[in-house]
């Protein structure tokens, strides 16, 4: 089932960025460009080049892994945090509504935040069973297979907001589509986000701080901190959910360090995301 209301997109054909319009059965540009509307209510708007790998974006094992660890509820306190910064900073009154979602995933976070206005909604993954999730989930909402890295398939000044939760952060891109007073959240792992799985998995676990190297990659597009939080949580897994974490986690495993994670029935964990909101 496809949305009565569609998201404002432009074709991503190279050199067109045309508006697309809504036809019979997908989207077309005045250009003659065409897109279907998929069968489960996506909009697939990747191009030739996108589609060398055979299975583009995240594995459907990493897809499927991300699902079930949501499900679980581990991604509870986080979702909280995540609605408390989006009420602290609400949209300039002259800012458009709409809110872009880049590397949505199985849309989840999306549809736990804005389930009140699936019209201004838009989630962009370059996974095909991802995104396929998120429009079965969330069918009034738009979804979109695309390229984030690439030119994001959105006029300039589309999105009065932003959020990259875990996902791409195209800095250029992101400035161009938001409005002149939109806001940008970023949500990466935090240096102690599963570190007793990383212990375990690489015999030491590497602490790394990401959020102040974002900090200056923004600033570099004219974009202010407005906020830093953080959000950590202890939480103890057992093997099914530990299978879940390292398949979400590392793209591929070692046989050694696959039995080692085997051995072990229950651990306790430490959930550790960093937390951002840009502005103009």
């Amino acid at each position: 089932m496809i949305s009565s209301t569609i998201f404002p997109l432009r074709c991503s054909v190279r050199r067109c960025d045309r508006p697309l319009e809504r036809t019979n059965g997908g989207l077309r540009c005045a250009e003659g460009h065409r897109f279907d509307a998929a069968r489960e209510g996506y909009f697939n708007l990747t191009q030739p080049q996108d589609r060398r790998s055979k299975s583009p974006g995240d594995s459907d094992d990493a897809v499927l892994a991300r699902q079930s660890w949501i499900n679980r509820g581990h991604m509870v306190g986080l979702i909280e945090t995540l609605s408390e910064l989006l009420s602290e900073h609400p949209l300039d009154l002259s800012c458009t509504r709409r809110t872009i979602d880049l590397g949505c995933g199985e849309g989840s976070f999306g549809k736990a935040l804005f389930d009140d206005c699936p019209e201004t909604f838009c989630g962009i993954d370059l996974s095909k069973r991802a995104i396929r999730l998120a429009a079965r989930q969330w069918p009034d909402a738009t979804w979109v297979l695309a390229n984030a890295d690439r030119v994001l398939p959105f006029a300039d000044g589309t999105a009065g907001r932003l959020m990259s939760l875990f996902g791409r952060r195209p800095v250029t891109e992101i400035a161009r589509v938001l409005c002149d007073d939109g806001q940008c959240m970023i949500a990466v792992p935090g240096e102690e986000d599963l570190i007793e799985l990383r212990e375990l998995v690489q015999t030491v676990g590497k602490r790394r701080s990401r959020w102040k190297a974002i900090v200056d990659e923004f600033a570099d597009v004219g974009f202010k901190l407005q906020r830093q939080a953080t959000w950590r949580h202890s939480v103890e897994l057992d093997q099914p959910a530990i299978t879940d974490a390292l398949a979400m986690t590392y793209r591929a495993v070692r046989h050694s360090q696959h039995s080692r994670i085997q051995s072990v029935e229950q651990m306790n964990v430490t959930l550790h995301a960093d937390l951002m909101v840009f502005q103009r």
